[in-house]
């Protein structure tokens, strides 16, 4: 009975780590996880419509488009009327070049939109000579910031991010001394609307402060409507490896629903459940480590909708209604576009719920305050690779006496497994009563066969939690440990870490009682050894995070089992 009881936990053991790994590629949106879809080709800017560049034989007029209160089927028949250009200047379009101490940044004039995010502070993943690119208008990657305005119903056309802006004269470079950098710029009329984009960067700061002004320089009064939009193609960010398990694409949030992240494949088959329209919360495309968000004031309408755009191609955004503007008249809109790090300390006091972005899964009640005692740790220790041993060593403090009953009942386990072995020999075919006799022992010796399962899987969610805080936070990119570990959130180049913690796993395995059964003996160590190979393509966080837990578990285990009188002894396998 024992050895079909443990049979059947090998099985389902087995069978929910494939399925746990396919449900992560699925719920990561890793459809093509070793075939990565198509680069797509480099195209202009794109409308909010997700409508791919605008060939010049459209004509000069937009649609009307729907009232701002829409469902999604009004959304979707508000944004594409934007497909066709608009009537603009004849100033030329040119790329400006802004840096303060932290961007490096590329602002397209027309439209007057971010097109290339450069971080000073964080090195590519694939270079390390190099910074690494958040925004970019390029043939490997298309990632915009957009924004603009679109018409009530009936209205005529107006500035949109395919309007051409002149920028006004002023510094490029934030200078000594100076804590903000302002570049404004300014569309001309168009159907008697103009728009001014005022963009004020902060030292230190990945926070930009967009203020929308519109003026109606026209005869009549106009309600038009704010958009705000970020365009991705749906690629992997480039240097992430498949085993990482993270989200890339885009995301909205609500005080009603909460946190509602989709899949670039869902978009494309249609599948998008998302809230339609708020007063509050904000829209956002993520990736791993950095993110990127659009945010507007509490308490004014917007509606919210993510689109396919082109081939390979998405965009998330808000349609804001503006009260009606008389002739003369101008209208403020304050918002804010996020574009950094996903440093969750940041993100908090920025908005509520963008710290969000930071997805730690289904485990965030555990990794929250798990990756809150790392930092105090770091705060103390100052290096990212300490922390992570310290917090490793204060969780198997607290879990000890944990750790304790089941390597007491591993231990006696270990104790009664010759009389086991003896009687199966005995008893080979007799297997019924091999069994009654069995239970027998198990029960005269006061044996749990289960004892030391049951302790450990209590401790399996709060492992998998700090799991996810250790792949999820920014501040382990690039952070050194010692020796040849430079980067804690890259594998070890020289596979010593993975190596060690191989080793550390057989010892631990090789420590635990055999099962009588040939077959349940043979799968004891094939799990851990495959599970091990996954750690060579890990960041070394992780697989330093795994050694300590196994150098501490192979110490409680060496010392219970001599305390109780039964010598510790390695079981090699026989194959």
């Amino acid at each position: 009975m024992n050895d079909i009881r443990r049979t059947i936990l090998w099985v389902i053991l087995g069978f929910s780590l494939v399925m746990l790994w396919d449900q992560w590629q699925v719920y990561n949106g890793r459809k093509a996880t070793f075939f990565p879809g198509p680069t797509p080709a480099a195209v202009q800017p794109q409308s909010p419509t997700g409508a791919a560049s605008v060939p010049s034989s459209l004509p000069n007029s937009v649609p009307a488009t729907s009232s701002s209160v829409a469902g999604a089927e009004q959304i979707a028949g508000a944004v594409p009327a934007l497909a066709a250009p608009v009537a603009t200047s004849a100033a030329a379009r040119e790329l400006v070049a802004v840096e303060t101490d932290v961007f490096k940044l590329s602002f397209d004039t027309e439209g007057g939109s971010l097109v290339k995010a450069e971080m000073l502070k964080h090195a590519d993943m694939a270079d390390k000579t190099r910074n690494f690119v958040l925004f970019d208008d390029s043939k490997n990657l298309v990632y915009l910031a957009q924004s603009g305005l679109i018409a009530g119903a009936g209205g005529p056309a107006l500035p949109t991010h395919k309007s051409v802006m002149t920028l006004a004269p002023g510094e490029r470079t934030l200078k000594q001394g100076n804590q903000t950098l302002e570049l404004r710029f300014k569309s001309a009329e168009v159907g008697g609307i103009q728009l001014i984009k005022t963009y004020t960067l902060t030292r230190g700061s990945y926070v930009v402060a967009v203020k929308h002004e519109v003026v109606n320089m026209g005869t009549a009064a106009v309600a038009p409507q704010l958009y705000l939009q970020l365009v991705r193609d749906g690629n992997k960010p480039p240097g992430e490896s498949s085993f990482y398990f993270t989200f890339t694409g885009p995301a909205i949030y609500t005080d009603a629903k909460k946190y509602q992240k989709v899949d670039f494949s869902d978009i494309e088959k249609g599948k998008v459940d998302i809230e339609k329209s708020a007063e509050n919360g904000y829209v956002a495309m993520v990736q791993h480590y950095f993110a990127s968000a659009w945010l507007l004031g509490d308490g004014i309408k917007r509606d919210l909708f993510m689109r396919k755009v082109d081939t390979n191609l998405y965009s998330v955004g808000m349609i804001a209604p503006l009260e009606s503007i008389a002739p003369g008249a101008r209208k403020t809109v304050a918002t804010t576009l996020y574009a950094g790090p996903q440093e969750e300390k940041v993100l908090e006091a920025l908005s509520p719920g963008l710290e969000l972005v930071k997805d730690y899964g289904w485990l965030t009640i555990l990794a929250k305050p798990l990756y809150w005692l790392l930092d105090k740790l770091h705060g103390f220790i100052n290096n990212w690779g300490w922390s992570i041993v310290a917090l490793v060593l204060l969780l198997k403090a607290a879990f000890y006496w944990l750790n304790a009953k089941a390597y007491s009942s591993m231990a006696k386990m270990k104790a009664v497994n010759p009389r086991i072995m003896e009687m199966r020999e005995r008893l080979k075919d007799n297997p019924q009563q091999m069994q009654q006799e069995m239970m027998r022992i198990y029960r005269e010796e006061k044996v749990n066969p289960m004892g030391g399962c049951f302790p450990i899987m209590i401790q399996i969610p709060v492992f998998i939690a700090l799991y996810w805080v250790l792949l999820a936070s920014v501040e382990m990119r690039n952070a050194p440990w010692l020796g040849w570990i430079h980067d804690l959130s890259s594998p070890d180049p020289f596979y010593i870490l993975p190596i060690v913690m191989t080793l550390t796993t057989v010892l631990q395995t090789s420590l635990n009682p055999a099962p009588p059964d040939p077959m349940q003996a043979k799968m004891m160590w094939f799990m851990p050894l495959a599970f091990s190979v996954m750690f060579f393509f890990f960041p070394a966080g992780l697989v330093l995070y795994w050694i300590t837990n196994n150098v501490l578990s192979i110490a409680q285990q060496w010392v219970i089992n001599t305390r109780m009188g039964v010598p510790p002894k390695f079981h090699l396998p026989k194959f």
